[in-house]
């Protein structure tokens, strides 16, 4: 029987390069291979990897969910490790400077204390946790 792992996420998205800075300075990654308007990242240590691909009609989904507006059809849980010696929600407010510095946007509203909703820039959330 055949072997089927899944390799890479796609995200489709207003700009794929906008995109692989976010997640290549938040996630420590390097492009792969680029295109002008797509551009793969591999997780260094082997797991799976991202894309993006920039769609000319893409609209962005609205967070929190609203009727009758663009849904979000997937989101990604991107978990926040401290430092040696690094107090819990120091980490997590460090995770979440360094994605608002690479373009993300803090989504309203934030219900947990071990985890925050940020949107990335083509306004998918993600989420930063601790546990």
């Amino acid at each position: 029987m055949a072997i089927v792992t899944l390799r890479t996420v796609n995200l489709d998205c207003s700009d794929a390069h906008a995109m692989a800075r976010f997640y290549g300075g938040l996630l420590g990654w390097e492009p792969t291979y680029t295109e002008p308007d797509w551009v793969l990242m591999r997780d260094p240590g082997g797991a799976t990897g991202l894309s993006f691909q920039r769609t000319p009609d893409f609209v962005q989904p609205t967070w929190p969910e609203q009727p009758d507006r663009q849904q979000k059809m997937i989101h990604l849980d991107l978990k926040v490790e401290p430092a040696d010696g690094q107090d819990e929600q120091a980490a997590l407010a460090e995770a979440v400077a360094l994605a608002l510095s690479l373009g993300g946007t803090l989504a309203e509203p934030q219900d947990r204390a071990d985890l925050r909703v940020v949107l990335d820039p083509s306004g998918h959330p993600l989420c930063l946790f601790l546990v």
